[in-house]
């Protein structure tokens, strides 16, 4: 793909994952077309370089090849000068969950310690694409929890007496550092974006079995070492103006693409575009609700003849 203006869009595969808490809303509320009729998808994932799972372009002058060809091959070309040394696989991933039960209690380990339990850090941001009446996000711990009486608590069934709980709107936002005890409620559409990492610690699965009938596993030493306990009632984001999140691994902007008026394009370095609201198009491609793509170096602006909203991603 050409590093000119007007360079087109880069379209990924949805790698779909199935989980024990998912449903079929990716179908009824984004139009999708998901595999196996009866499967509980619970994670869509849009834009993803991990090693068991290499997102693979859907179509244009480079289908068929992987985002790890791309970032390895051509990141100059793509993606923009100066990166260097931002890693040998693609440094973001990004999602749309589907929860339609809770998700377990977790946490994702710090840099801190995420070596010495052997997996990997994770900081996260999710955005509310649609939220039942009443659907909850349970993050970080209520006043007056400590370590130890968390503790107390796991071991007699009474963890979920210990969450702080939040009922976000459409539109709302949270960022979850790494360390951050979460999860998501049943009801709610997100978006994610989220560092490379896929290393999770459950504290607490609801009492219930996995897919294949067994309780799931839980890592409740791993996570007492990684949760903040002075993490006490936080709240749902704020932007500051059209920036959501600004931290070390990724930076999230809320546009507004006014009627008639294109924006972006042409840029030296690549972005992440999902559309949230309204129907988008970037060069020859149009994109609705969930819609999500990577606009390389001198990509084309984006339009939205009746307005709409988009998520746009960088790194720092």
């Amino acid at each position: 793909m050409p590093a000119g203006s007007g360079a087109e869009p880069v379209v990924f595969e949805p790698i779909y994952k199935e989980r024990v808490w998912g449903g079929r809303q990716l179908e009824t509320d984004l139009g999708r077309e998901l595999p196996e009729a009866e499967t509980p998808f619970g994670e869509a994932w849009e834009i993803v370089d991990r090693p068991d799972d290499r997102g693979r372009v859907a179509a244009g002058e480079h289908a068929g090849r992987t985002l790890q060809e791309l970032w390895t091959e051509h990141r100059e070309e793509l993606f923009g000068a100066g990166l260097e040394g931002a890693g040998p696989d693609f440094p973001m991933l990004l999602k749309i969950l589907d929860a339609r039960r809770h998700l377990s209690v977790q946490v994702h380990p710090p840099a801190s310690v995420a070596g010495e339990l052997g997996g990997e850090a994770k900081t996260e941001m999710w955005y509310v694409l649609a939220a039942d009446p009443g659907a909850k996000l349970f993050v970080g711990v209520k006043e007056g929890v400590t370590r130890e009486s968390f503790e107390r608590a796991v071991e007699e069934g009474r963890t979920e007496e210990t969450l702080h709980v939040l009922e976000p709107e459409v539109g709302e936002f949270l960022f979850i550092p790494s360390g951050r005890l979460h999860a998501i409620g049943a009801g709610l559409v997100l978006f994610e974006m989220q560092q490379n990492s896929d290393t999770v610690y459950r504290v607490f699965d609801w009492n219930r079995v996995g897919l294949d009938g067994a309780p799931r596993q839980l890592h409740t030493e791993e996570a007492l070492r990684c949760i903040d306990f002075s993490d006490v009632a936080p709240s749902m984001g704020e932007a500051d103006g059209e920036r959501l999140v600004d931290c070390e691994h990724f930076r999230v902007d809320r546009w507004r693409l006014e009627p008639g008026t294109p924006r972006g394009g042409g840029e030296p370095r690549f972005a992440l575009y999902t559309v949230v609201e309204g129907t988008v198009s970037c060069g020859a491609s149009t994109f609705g609700p969930g819609g999500s793509f990577l606009l390389p170096v001198g990509g084309a602006p984006l339009a939205a003849p009746a307005g709409a909203v988009v998520l746009r991603t960088t790194l720092p």
